[in-house]
């Protein structure tokens, strides 16, 4: 099967991007070694999804090993990879997908940089087990020699008048001007990335990015590694590209992005935004807006009357 020709395409003097309708195996065959300083996705977990089969754990690795070859092969020397995933469950067991993934990454001699928690206060709720409430993402890079850019995802320094108190610095400034170095501990709050849990809304109904696609990963996950992770002008690859987050992350901060999606329904939702996008038309959560707590007044945030009657609630007051 040779690759397609894009769904997509368009070139500008400024950058080019493409939306390609297949098997990504099959489309990444035919792209040169070294092309892309940063792959990021969220592959399918196979967990029974409209637009997956599932199978064993074992096939679907041995599945997604291929495609992992590939993808380092286009990989640059300087090149991250960011690997988004969640859990498979079977028979009630859960299998930690990035656990099972890392021992392959490493097979193919990339270095893990970050195992980053994204959490979310929404999900499936379980009865069996706790409610899940995070996935996680993987970065890697292929060399020591990898593309990060500090100054971009700096933070204000919680105390910017600190000084050195002895040495040839004496009395001046201890920090950076242009702000901390955040720790790998990330919580995105308010702009705070001081956290490894990086909380940031999944797209629900009520989320602005919201489309028919089942796992949409919000635009704000994306841009975050765009920004650290590349250079402006860069390549950027999303494998898996679903309706196009990865894509307009990109385009949103001039780099070039191919999007790979297999199916024609899910490229068709991300052209549609992205002509959206550049018409300023499309809604975005902003990166770094506060998530939403409902306050003591809402509806929503009171005990029921129903439950306060209840021995249970009786007995906590």
């Amino acid at each position: 099967m040779n690759a397609s020709e894009p769904l997509f395409d368009y070139i500008s003097s400024r950058i080019k991007y493409q939306v390609k309708n297949g098997d990504c195996l099959y489309e990444i065959k035919d792209i040169n070694d070294g092309k892309f300083d940063l792959i990021i996705t969220s592959p399918p977990y196979n967990i029974g999804k409209s637009y997956e089969t599932k199978t064993s754990i074992e096939k679907y690795l041995e599945t997604q090993e291929e495609i992992i070859s590939e993808l380092v092969r286009i990989l640059s020397e300087r090149g991250n990879l960011c690997w988004q995933v969640g859990n498979y469950v079977d028979k009630g067991e859960v299998f930690p997908l990035d656990i099972f993934y890392y021992h392959i990454f490493k097979k193919h001699k990339l270095k893990l940089r970050n195992r980053i928690i994204w959490h979310f206060g929404h999900g499936l709720h379980a009865s069996n087990r706790f409610s899940g409430r995070y996935e996680t993402i993987l970065w890697f890079s292929k060399t020591d020699d990898y593309i990060f850019n500090l100054d971009n995802v700096r933070v204000p320094s919680k105390y910017p008048g600190k000084r050195h108190f002895k040495g040839p610095n004496k009395g001046l400034p201890s920090g950076n001007p242009l702000g901390k170095n955040p720790s790998d501990i990330w919580e995105i709050i308010l702009n705070d990335w001081e956290s490894e849990l990086w909380n940031i809304p999944n797209v629900k109904s009520n989320h602005p990015e919201k489309t028919e696609h089942p796992c949409q990963y919000p635009i704000e996950l994306v841009e975050r590694c765009v920004l650290a992770l590349t250079n402006e002008n860069s390549w950027v690859l999303d494998p898996f590209a679903g309706v196009g987050s990865t894509i307009i992350a990109s385009i949103k901060n001039n780099r070039n992005v191919i999007g790979i999606e297999k199916e024609e329904k899910f490229c068709n939702i991300a052209i549609q935004r992205i002509k959206d996008y550049n018409e300023g038309l499309l809604k975005i959560r902003p990166i770094g807006k506060p998530i939403h707590s409902p306050s003591e007044n809402d509806k929503v945030s009171q005990i029921p009357l129903e439950w306060k009657e209840l021995e249970f609630f009786n007995s906590k007051e």
